[in-house]
């Protein structure tokens, strides 16, 4: 299991996202983007220190986290600060207004996303503790996979802005939004299922089988949570327009094709 080398991860993921103490929505997005930077450099290091076996796709495995980390971050970081709306929108989110959030349960926030972030990620890292560097099958679809997750989201944001800058009283609704109303969720589900799959035939043993179906379900978890809390906010904002009506009763809100338009309840 290398329990040493994943306390040592660990601690790498919580520092990396510890800015959430400045704002707790931090854990979730900015410092979100930092601990997977951070845990690409952190595997490939460990690599190169314990004389693991590895090649090219093992690199681009731990380069893709790195590239993936630093888009989302950087992308958060610029919308906030450029665009006064979404700052609105995050404040509103946060209830910022209202009584700020006791230290005790940000350290505990904290303390679960930092394993969360190694746990989505340590397929990467087992592939390289269990003697797969080599193998190239696998790990090569699981990038193929997760490098279109990535393209995805980078997509889905850009068409996002680009509509909002034309029409800002109207959500998305072109592009890859006539597939499904959140693409950047959907990208970032099969970022994660690329990082799950590119280590199904190297996981050994049922506590790195746990460690790693746990990281992956509840990254899904989290992303259609998200959906759901969107799919509220823009209920709440324009489900009174028959045009929102029009598109949002008719595309999947998350997973294409599969006629799930709407998650949970609004009130």
């Amino acid at each position: 299991m290398a329990w040493n080398l994943l306390l040592i991860f660990y601690i790498v993921s919580a520092l990396c996202c510890c800015i959430g103490f400045k704002k707790y929505v931090y854990f979730l997005s900015v410092g979100y983007g930092f601990s997977v930077i951070g845990l690409g450099i952190a595997y490939f290091a460990a690599a190169l220190v314990n004389g693991y076996e590895w090649n090219i796709i093992t690199v681009l495995q731990c380069a893709l986290f790195v590239a993936y980390g630093a888009r989302l971050s950087g992308f958060l970081i610029k919308r906030e600060l450029k665009n006064s709306d979404y700052r609105k929108v995050l404040k509103e989110a946060t209830k910022e207004n209202e009584k700020p959030m006791p230290v005790f349960v940000k350290l505990v926030i904290w303390i679960f996303v930092s394993a969360m972030y190694v746990a989505q990620t340590c397929p990467v890292f087992y592939r390289l503790y269990n003697g797969g560097g080599k193998e190239m099958v696998m790990p090569l679809v699981g990038v193929v996979i997760s490098l279109a997750g990535l393209v995805l989201e980078a997509m889905s944001d850009r068409q996002k802005s680009a509509q909002k800058s034309v029409n800002p009283n109207m959500v998305a609704t072109e592009g890859l939004f006539k597939i499904v109303r959140c693409p950047n969720y959907l990208g970032e589900i099969l970022f994660w299922t690329g990082v799950f799959v590119g280590a199904l035939n190297v996981l050994q043993g049922a506590g790195q089988w746990i460690i790693a179906v746990v990281g992956y379900i509840l990254i899904v978890a989290v992303m259609f949570n998200g959906a759901q809390r969107l799919d509220r906010r823009q209920e709440k904002r324009y489900g009174q327009m028959k045009e929102y009506r029009d598109y949002a009763d008719h595309t999947p809100i998350i997973i294409p094709v599969i006629p799930l338009y709407h998650i949970g309840k609004y009130k």
